[in-house]
């Protein structure tokens, strides 16, 4: 991303992974004699808590930062969080009164609701020093207008690493010590492969990839698009049934990885992904935690191996020991967000540098 001069107050920067060549087993998995090679490895990755990245300000007791929540996302209005309660992160204070946009330290704006219409942010003079956040987690196929706001924000809050405030959809946080109970053989789960889906278009690459792998194995389909999720029953209950689980992204772009996945991870579940390359992946996951499509040359031989897992358990096990060292963290939106970002104000104080190149940084 390009600013007019280049600061940044945090980001969870992981160390790269090593380029690990994953072991490969060969397998006989059709009469034709089809020999199928999947790698799988043990990756030394690191993944910290991005509430434990901020870096600290000067002096001994962090000042006092009031940060406004100037459009409340998709117009759902919900109760501001107790940041140092949930996230430790004190003396902050998060408001949705606009009246005391004239003294407060930052404002966070969500994009979905300025996209039309750039005169829903504020109209009155910016008050010095003040940092307006240019929040969204949408796609940059699913996000418009952006052409229009360049030169307007101090700093991006996004999904992306190479964001200013960079908050992931989910994250994995490591173990002190070994889990013998994350590694309950998911073998024994009947149910094989899951897909939970609301908005489906015959246009996007996920539900023509589901076309062709629904010819080999059976797919059972939830949400607007297939049956309707159990009263009782939330998407990572549902999942916990199967072994496997689709999480095909809407849209391929970089960084952008959804709850599909974390939903996925949450529940025990193999997750099967479309969406960024597999390296892309690999910067916030373990290789062996998912299987990538790409990783098959077609949807027949993807099918074929989740077939195999299905019987041998051993081969299973190697997408499941991951989860002795690490745990999964779901982002708790929008909660996680606005805390966050008061700690982004906080530690950006003396920055008054605007965002340039707002579209050509998100849409590349």
């Amino acid at each position: 991303m390009e600013h007019e001069k280049s600061t940044r107050f945090w980001c969870p920067r992981r160390d790269e992974p090593r380029r690990v060549r994953t072991p490969c087993s060969l397998v006989c998995v059709s009469a034709l004699g089809c020999v199928l090679c999947l790698l799988l490895g043990v990756s030394l990755i690191k993944l910290p808590d991005p509430q434990h990245q901020i870096l600290p300000i000067t002096g001994s007791e962090p000042s006092e930062v009031t940060v406004l929540v100037w459009t409340h996302p998709f117009g759902h209005h919900s109760r501001l969080p107790d940041c140092e309660a949930l996230f430790g992160i004190s003396r902050c204070v998060l408001t949705d009164d606009r009246r005391v946009y004239p003294r407060a330290d930052g404002i966070i704006v969500h994009h979905r609701e300025i996209a039309t219409n750039i005169t829903a942010l504020p109209q009155d003079p910016r008050p010095n020093g003040q940092k307006w956040i240019w929040m969204n987690f949408e796609s940059p196929s699913h996000t418009s207008g952006l052409r229009r706001f360049e030169g307007v924000f101090n700093l991006t809050m996004t999904y992306r690493v190479d964001s200013d405030i960079f908050l992931p959809y989910g994250y994995l946080l490591p173990r002190h010590h070994a889990h013998a109970s994350s590694l309950r053989p998911r073998f024994q789960r009947a149910r094989l492969l899951a897909w939970v889906i609301s908005n489906w278009s015959e246009s996007q690459a996920r539900v023509a990839y589901y076309r062709r792998l629904a010819n080999y194995v059976s797919v059972d389909v939830f949400g607007r698009a297939g049956v309707p999720l159990p009263e009782d029953s939330n998407v990572v209950s549902l999942v916990r049934r199967y072994q496997f689980y689709l999480a095909l992204e809407n849209s391929q772009h970089t960084d952008y990885i959804t709850e599909k996945l974390w939903n996925s991870l949450l529940a025990g579940t193999v997750p099967i992904v479309l969406g960024p390359p597999r390296e892309n992946y690999e910067r916030f996951l373990p290789p062996e935690a998912f299987i990538h499509v790409d990783d098959f040359p077609s949807p027949r031989l993807l099918a074929q191996y989740l077939l195999l897992l299905h019987r041998s358990p051993a081969y299973l096990q190697r997408h499941l020991a991951w989860r002795r060292s690490y745990s999964v963290h779901l982002t708790a939106f929008w909660a996680e967000h606005y805390c966050t970002a008061c700690s982004a104000v906080r530690n950006n104080r003396l920055r008054t540098n605007t965002v340039a190149n707002l579209q050509r940084w998100f849409e590349s």
